[in-house]
């Protein structure tokens, strides 16, 4: 093994301060849970058990949607639903594989896979971070791969599966803790999802939902996808500084040096900190052209009236085809621009070269798809017994019992949306259970549909990254495991925590400076009062 550069945050002993030792005990006690794998069975097995308790008291809450809505029963309830019966024991035989194959995240990140292990094999990443990391400031290295981050959530989950990794091979190549760099990608890809320069794949969608609920008090109502463009857009600066102060001055002191014993030895890499040869250069120009290319297809498919990969009926660039089939084009990238530089370096020479390189890839993520059977289930079951919406509605209704009404109510507001996102992780799927409660009550205290749901964001986004609901945090962990075998869920949790309380502290204190302080929208058109 080479000897890595030192860096300060590397020899600096970490304070054991209040605030530390808090983190430590956060870690003990998650790493007194089982095996990631054998939790996510526990847990499916006790929702199986708990939704026949709470199924035979008949539990229920009242649904918030309007009657004759999709999904609303007739009797207006959301009721507890018993997996322990003859109903329930056949949905759960019938539904196991579908559970399994059906699992969101699992294609996306087979799909992307397949591409980034052909840019692996070839040699593309180690070129690639080697030319980015030589020489280049620790700390503007971190706060480069925060905001990106941040931005990759435009491509949806681009960030996920491809610049989370990359963190750790960065601060890997550099000499630094490669958990403190994926921390930092992950940080910014989740901690900040709703933070970015553009409009994402979230905000028509969210808009949709919050515009149904708003019209449950004013029919006429429309928010638009851009409702919260200008709060989001100042916040990807906020999120950027607050993830790398974070990053550089509390997890990667309390992680400490790096015992690259504890690493899969095939991820270990001799030659990280090598400079660049001729061919290798040579290869990154290669590769440089082929990713003109994929971008001038992409903007062929897309910019164009006539773009094919356009919506159909819209015309619509953001509402796309496009971008519902991102992973498609991480495919078609890394495989386009692996090759490129696989064939200039020699590394690839036929197409055997890269199904091999495929096939080497997914190998890699046995441990992933193990954790994603079992994790499937359990989101499956939480689902269909109804505890996700109840939870919700029940604590949507206690922020309703509080009887504020001034400003500060978006601080309960915030927190209540973090919490409630720690059992229901999906943005969308929280959103529509959850929107029709707060909108219409806040709107009739006073404040508008665009600024509830500027508020809500920061809630869903703060506390994604410490919740195992989070689709990705099963491929977080399985990947974090490759630099350290022993790691345990508590270990991850302890380490992404710091970000949530530093998130939510200051995001929430911003949005309340920016709306209710200075007086500025939080999109184009976007007031921040209601009159009813």
């Amino acid at each position: 093994m080479s000897e890595f550069p030192t860096t300060t945050a590397q020899h600096a002993r970490a304070k054991r301060n209040a605030f530390t030792r808090f983190l430590d005990g956060v870690e003990w006690l998650g790493n007194l849970l089982p095996h990631p794998v054998t939790l996510f069975a526990l847990l499916a097995i006790g929702i199986v058990l708990l939704s026949g308790v709470l199924g035979y008291f008949g539990i229920a809450v009242e649904d918030p949607r309007p009657a004759g809505a999709k999904g609303v029963a007739e009797d207006g309830m959301i009721r507890a639903v018993s997996l322990m019966d003859g109903d329930g024991l056949r949905r759960i035989f019938t539904g196991l594989v579908d559970n399994f194959t059906g699992f969101a995240p699992l294609g996306v990140v087979l799909v992307a896979m397949l591409g980034v292990g052909v840019a692996e094999k070839s040699g593309l990443l180690s070129a690639a971070v080697r030319s980015m990391v030589m020489g280049a400031p620790p700390k503007l290295v971190t706060v480069a791969i925060v905001f990106a981050g941040i931005i990759s959530n435009t491509a949806s989950e681009v960030g996920y599966v491809v610049l989370i990794p990359l963190g750790g091979a960065i601060y890997y190549a550099l000499g630094r803790h490669p958990l403190a760099g994926m921390a930092a990608a992950f940080a910014g890809v989740s901690g900040g999802y709703s933070a970015n320069l553009l409009i994402g794949t979230i905000d028509p969608l969210l808009a949709g939902i919050t515009q149904e609920a708003a019209q449950l008090i004013d029919p006429d109502y429309t928010v638009l996808a851009t409702a919260n463009w200008y709060f989001m857009f100042a916040s990807t600066f906020l999120i950027a500084a607050i993830g790398s102060a974070v990053s550089i001055y509390i997890v990667e002191p309390k992680l400490g040096e790096y015992d690259a014993s504890k690493a899969d030895p095939t991820i270990l890499d001799e030659g990280m900190m090598q400079q660049l040869t001729d061919k290798e250069r040579k290869g990154l120009r290669w590769a440089g052209l082929a990713l003109l290319g994929v971008l001038a297809l992409m903007a062929l498919t897309l910019w164009p009236e006539w773009g094919v990969l356009r919506n159909a009926e819209s015309g619509d660039r953001m509402d796309s085809p496009f971008f519902d089939g991102f992973v498609v084009w991480i495919l078609i990238f890394f495989v386009s621009i692996g090759y490129a530089y696989g064939r200039a370096t020699g590394t690839m020479k036929t197409d055997r070269d890269v199904i091999d390189a495929m096939a080497a890839a997914l190998s890699s993520l046995g441990l992933y798809i193990v954790l994603v059977f079992f994790a499937a289930q359990f989101v499956a079951f939480f689902g269909w017994t109804n505890l996700g919406a109840i939870t919700a509605v029940s604590g949507a209704n206690f922020l309703v019992s509080t009887g504020l009404t001034g400003p500060m109510v978006f601080f309960l507001f915030i927190l209540l949306c973090a919490l409630i996102n720690l059992s229901l992780g999906s943005a969308s799927a929280q959103w529509a259970v959850t929107a029709p409660i707060f909108v219409p009550m806040l709107m009739l205290i006073g404040y508008a549909p665009e600024a509830i749901q500027a508020a809500y964001r920061i809630g869903d986004s703060t506390t994604n990254i410490i919740t195992p609901m989070m689709s990705y945090f099963g491929l977080i962990l399985a990947w974090a495991t490759r630099y350290q075998k022993d790691l345990g869920v508590g270990t991850l949790i302890a380490m992404m925590l710091p970000y949530t309380i530093f998130f939510i502290t200051a995001w929430s204190l911003f949005f309340y400076l920016w709306t209710f302080i200075i007086g500025l929208p939080v999109g184009p058109g976007s007031p921040t009062y209601y009159t009813p």
